[in-house]
């Protein structure tokens, strides 16, 4: 399977509601956070999955990037 590409009304979709998986956008790369417990609901610390996140994980998290080495990449976010 190719990797996918992602605008913005595309990534929305992924929002983990109503059985969609969750996917955020961070630099340029989509990933799915659809089975990790933090996002739960598509929600984690007031962020929303289906979004591009690059300023919200370089600028608020604690965490920062370390955490996407965990995650699966789905495709490639090109804004709008």
């Amino acid at each position: 399977m190719s990797a996918m590409t992602f605008n913005q009304t595309e990534l929305s979709k992924y929002n983990g509601q109503d059985g969609q998986p969750a996917y955020v956008a961070v630099d340029g790369v989509v990933y799915d956070v659809t089975g990790v417990a933090a996002w739960a609901g598509g929600k984690h610390h007031g962020n929303l999955a289906g979004q591009e996140l690059t300023t919200v994980i370089d600028t608020k998290s604690p965490h920062g990037r370390k955490v996407l080495n965990n995650l699966t990449v789905v495709g490639q976010y090109v804004a709008d």
